[in-house]
């Protein structure tokens, strides 16, 4: 059974599971929220116990520029884990949240039981390819005035569905596979935190910036050295925002890590819950070899 409520910060969603299932903390990429895992939450809940939790400045949990970025993201999530789960966790990240898995699994290992890392923000390789939508966004980040007003004009342009649907257009490798309860959840949340101004631009874009100075920097690749804890990293074939290449490239460096290429895009969670969940619990039950 899900249950949320919007009153305790940062908002979680708790998707139920069995009570001797381990604790599973799922974090959403930039732009995401908690809305992101309704389809692969469930499944996870048949031997685990996943909670969603929306990061600062997204979904229910307001922000702003400072604490949206990254590091405060981190340090958020470190609180959560501490103060809120109460136990050591796996946690589950996507793209901005597979950063802020590694950089928290790096500085709290006592904190993290495991690492599962869908299509993450990783260093760019040598060869790979960027799509022309994420250059412009990477532009649009590391723009500190003119970037809130491009974005400003592009909510004001559009309206919350078109909005979902040209970004979700970027991150699912086949854009058909995206169900009508997904792209309503997507719509629906998102009409709301801006009605209620939980996500402001600002905060977007201070987040945008921070993860894009963060993965250049050498100390993201020693977070990821640092990592105690097992490691699982799935990463689609078909990302147009973090190129494969740059996943076959982490794989090589950290041979520990179990590495699993899918035929999808950036969001595998949501292009692909069934095979996602499927390999998730098998690699937790040391049944993936």
């Amino acid at each position: 059974m899900t249950t949320t409520t919007r009153r305790v910060l940062p908002h979680r969603v708790e998707f139920g599971g069995p009570a001797d299932g381990p604790r599973v903390v799922l974090v959403h990429g930039l732009g995401g929220s908690h809305a992101n895992w309704a389809a692969l939450g469930p499944l996870l809940a048949e031997s685990t116990r996943p909670v969603a939790v929306d990061l600062a400045g997204f979904g229910y949990t307001p922000g702003t520029g400072k604490t949206a970025r990254v590091a405060a993201n981190a340090r958020l999530l470190e609180r959560f884990l501490r103060e809120e789960v109460g136990e050591p966790a796996v946690l589950v990240g996507n793209s901005m949240g597979g950063m802020i898995s590694i950089m928290t699994a790096a500085a709290h290992p006592e904190l993290v039981t495991g690492v599962v890392l869908l299509d993450p923000v990783l260093p760019t390789s040598p060869g790979a390819r960027l799509d022309p939508a994420a250059i412009v966004g990477i532009v649009i980040a590391l723009l500190p005035v003119l970037g809130p007003r491009v974005l400003v004009r592009r909510r004001a342009a559009a309206g919350a569905r078109e909005r979902a649907l040209s970004t979700l257009s970027v991150c699912y490798g086949d854009i058909s596979r995206l169900t009508d309860e997904q792209l309503d959840a997507e719509v629906g949340l998102t009409e709301f935190a801006e009605a209620e101004g939980l996500t402001p631009v600002a905060a977007y874009v201070g987040a945008a910036r921070s993860l894009v100075l963060h993965g250049v920097r050498p100390r993201y690749r020693r977070e990821m050295a640092a990592i105690s804890a097992p490691v699982l990293l799935l990463h689609g074939t078909h990302d147009r925002l973090v190129s494969v290449s740059a996943a076959d490239t982490a794989a090589r460096k950290h041979p520990s890590w179990r590495y699993r290429r899918q035929d999808g895009g950036h969001v595998p969670h949501m292009e692909l819950p069934v095979e996602t969940a499927r390999t998730i619990t098998a690699w937790l039950q040391g049944k993936d070899a």
